[in-house]
């Protein structure tokens, strides 16, 4: 596969997220990380400040690329000339809304789906549950990449304030 796409709201970034694009980046030429914003959720951090920290997380990989849509996956797809989407799976509760999203996508655009199961140290870790983390003031240590944590604490503290 030449190019891939990897969506999501990434509100914020984490080591599931990480792992997914580590794992992915392999499979292609090109992997287009796209930070969605999701009209049916409330994010968190600003898409620009989501969009920059995922360039930092992706930093140290050569073929993954980010930016930010607004709009149906299907359109980005096909805007990036994406021979497919990549989705991650955690082991509970994923696999029934993925799958009725890549049929959604399929039937809309003729997009296809790659599923890939995250890694067992990361697959319980989720974007909510970091979101939780920081509202109690416990510690992002393993849940975020380390060199993001501290900002990530003052991005998310700074959403809780508002």
């Amino acid at each position: 596969m030449k190019r891939l796409l990897y969506p999501g709201s990434f509100d914020p970034v984490t080591l599931g997220h990480l792992d997914v694009i580590a794992r992915a980046r392999k499979l292609c030429d090109e992997l287009i990380v796209a930070v969605m914003h999701n009209p049916d959720k409330r994010g968190a951090i600003d898409v620009y400040t989501r969009v920059e920290l995922m360039r930092r997380a992706c930093a140290a990989y050569p073929n993954v690329h980010v930016i930010a849509h607004d709009g149906l996956l299907v359109a980005c797809a096909q805007q990036v000339g994406a021979d497919a989407v990549v989705r991650g799976l955690r082991p509970i509760g994923d696999f029934d809304s993925e799958y009725q999203m890549a049929q959604i996508n399929r039937t809309l655009g003729e997009v296809e789906t790659l599923f890939l199961p995250t890694s067992p140290p990361v697959a319980n870790i989720s974007s909510s549950i970091v979101r939780q983390v920081v509202a109690f003031g416990g510690s992002l240590r393993g849940l975020v990449p380390q060199e993001l944590e501290q900002d990530i604490q003052a991005a998310l503290s700074r959403a809780t304030v508002r």
